[in-house]
């Protein structure tokens, strides 16, 4: 065979996958360059798409929307450690390499990247870069800014970016528009987290250190929308940039259609409904059933100028509720948890709070395929877990539900089997108060924050208080402002504390970040349990290396019959159907909605403001 020279960056068409034969016949498995790129199969949209299914490109632009946060900020870099930005900045001020589509599982589309390129087996990725993306400032977006922003985020950006970092073996650039990842580790989703991380401006901090989270440090990105002005804890107003290089992508058509979104604070929940009833927000997100109700008898509502949109979805439950800290020795028996979770009477809180009308989460995917099967594990998934039978917990090969109480305020059956469960873990009522053998009293406290679902989570831990009393157990609820709370999480000094984990149809490395050995420890992880499972670690490493649908759907309900019972979390009401109350005004496509139904990646983003006549 002779000799071929390469010219430069080509070579990693020709070589890679080339295995010789003995009979020295060639076979190459060549990686092509691609517009799209799913977790499993072939994107759903062809090349040359027109626009994603629930957008329409023929959406008119203009107008002002309105939206409102409780809390306040304190900086407006949302990729830094340091600060509280307004969560919105993540999504609507930058953008990424590739862009997702929300009517798939897991799906991306071509954005500042024209193309992606991936072998077989995913061990490396490579892009090219569109000619004319662009930064807000003008400049070209680089294969330098490219490399530069995966670096700084993955080694000292927020922690959301470090655990891909530590997967990424080399990047580089192969040619004038193209740069390549090289993976340490054989992880299926790898490619598409590579093309979700958000792209910054390398020159803007030459000077500077990029983790401090300087309030007047504002990320220069290429998304369509800027931060036109902000008033510290009051407001922050985006423009949408008229010179925005993306309008005609087929991923954007449709989409970013107001020139302006303003992000108003408000102190807690109750006065953000108010400002909308007073026509000052031009929607509300409503997780409250009996309060969703109660607003069809709104005035707004019946003179037809406020309507009251409900927007399904196909995606897991996810898990809301009561987090239990399991640094507290006390906690870190699971007799104890399961004792917590038959005290809470979720049937006479839910009946008292949303008219019963939304049903409780039964698992972290319920709700969706990927959620586990009730009863005994099936042969597939039991052969994942049955390596780890030892460390399992009861339930999780034979099938475990939650406790369901008879509805009514005592609740004695459920609070008689959390008496059994202490004394079993060595805790007893002595004088009213519930003591271990060493006399020390169980005193839990509960950290909550004011947010859109304070009220409702601090009513549920004053019902849940007087429960626990009858065990001899004292709760204190504790309510802090935003960056008190932001302290206190990260530094998991609390012992229970409202979570909410939203889970994808397409789940992935985030579940290290989430349930991961590494964050039992860490400081600021998102594994606020605290929870150190080597079964979890394994089924979550049998997710990312499943080569067909069929074994990733049974890895994940094995790590989600470990995740429910390991006990961490006490689960309430699911969000089945997203609640919207909105201005008459605000549009959006009602024939064709995505199967994720409502999020950021919905509203504001597809949505427009009608013609006035």
């Amino acid at each position: 065979m002779g000799s071929v020279n390469f010219a430069p960056g080509f070579a990693r068409r020709a070589v890679f996958g080339v295995v010789f034969l003995a009979s020295g016949v060639v076979t190459s498995a060549i990686a092509e360059p691609q517009h799209g790129i799913a977790m499993y199969g072939a994107p759903a949209l062809p090349e040359g798409f027109n626009a994603l299914p629930y957008a329409n490109p023929d959406a008119p632009r203009g107008g002002t929307i309105v939206t409102g946060n409780v809390g306040g900020f304190d900086s407006l870099n949302p990729f830094a450690v340091k600060g509280t930005p307004p969560w919105q900045l993540r999504f609507l001020g930058s953008e990424s390499l590739m862009g997702r589509s929300w009517d798939e599982p897991f799906t991306l589309y071509g954005l500042l990247a024209e193309s992606i390129e991936v072998p077989d087996d995913r061990s490396w990725v490579e892009f090219t870069l569109r000619e004319a993306a662009q930064f807000s400032d003008g400049s070209p977006v680089t294969v330098e800014d490219v490399i530069w922003s995966f670096e700084t985020l993955g080694t000292r950006g927020h922690l959301r970016y470090r655990d891909f970092h530590t997967k990424t073996a080399a990047i580089t650039q192969t040619g004038p528009r193209t740069v390549r990842l090289d993976f340490s580790a054989p992880e299926r989703d790898l490619p598409l987290l590579a093309g979700l991380r958000p792209i910054l401006k390398k020159a803007q901090w030459e000077d500077k250190v990029f983790e401090d989270g300087v309030l007047e440090e504002i990320p220069i990105a290429s998304g369509p929308y800027v931060v036109e002005s902000y008033e510290i804890d009051r407001n922050v107003v985006l423009r949408r940039n008229p010179d925005y290089w993306g309008n005609d992508l087929p991923l954007r058509r449709g989409t970013a259609n107001f020139d302006e979104i303003r992000i108003e604070f408000y102190g807690d929940d109750s006065v953000l409904k108010e400002a909308f009833k007073a026509g000052e927000v031009s929607y509300i997100r409503e997780f409250n059933a009996e309060r969703w109700a109660e607003l069809a008898n709104f005035p707004g509502v019946e003179r037809g100028e406020i309507i009251l949109s409900e927007i399904p979805h196909q995606k897991p439950t996810g898990i809301t509720g009561f987090v239990m800290n399991t640094r507290n020795a006390a906690l870190a028996d699971w007799r104890v948890r399961e004792a917590l979770i038959h005290a809470f009477n979720f049937e006479f809180i839910n009946d008292a709070l949303t008219g019963g009308r939304q049903p409780r989460i039964t698992s972290y995917f319920s709700n969706s395929v990927l959620g586990m099967e009730p009863g005994p594990a099936p042969a597939p998934v039991r052969a994942l877990l049955e390596p780890f039978e030892n460390s399992l917990l009861p339930g999780t090969l034979e099938g475990y539900a939650l406790p369901v109480s008879d509805g009514t305020k005592r609740n004695r059956a459920n609070i008689r089997k959390a008496v059994e469960l202490l004394k079993e873990a060595g805790w007893t009522v002595q004088e009213g108060v519930l003591r271990n053998t060493s006399g020390t009293p169980m005193n839990l406290t509960v950290l909550l924050k004011q947010d859109g679902l304070i009220q409702q989570a601090g009513a549920m831990m004053d019902i849940y208080a007087r429960a626990l009393e009858r065990l001899g157990i004292t709760l204190k609820i504790e309510i802090t402002d935003k960056a008190q709370f932001a302290v206190r999480e990260a530094n998991y000094d609390f012992d229970l504390t409202f979570i909410r984990r939203s889970l994808s149809l397409s789940p992935g490395n985030e579940q290290y970040f989430y349930w991961g050995a590494k964050g039992a420890d860490l400081p600021g992880s998102r594994n606020l349990m605290g929870m150190n499972s080597p079964a979890a670690e394994a089924m979550i490493a049998a997710m990312l290396s499943a080569k067909t649908r069929e074994d990733f759907i049974n890895a994940t309900r094995a790590l989600d019959r470990v995740l429910i019972s390991g006990r961490y979390v006490i689960p309430i009401h699911q969000y089945s159907v997203g609640r919207i109350a909105h201005q008459a005004a605000l549009q959006y496509p009602k024939d064709r909605l995505p199967i994720y139904g409502d999020g950021v990646g919905f509203l504001p983003e597809v949505w427009w403001m009608a013609e006035q006549d």
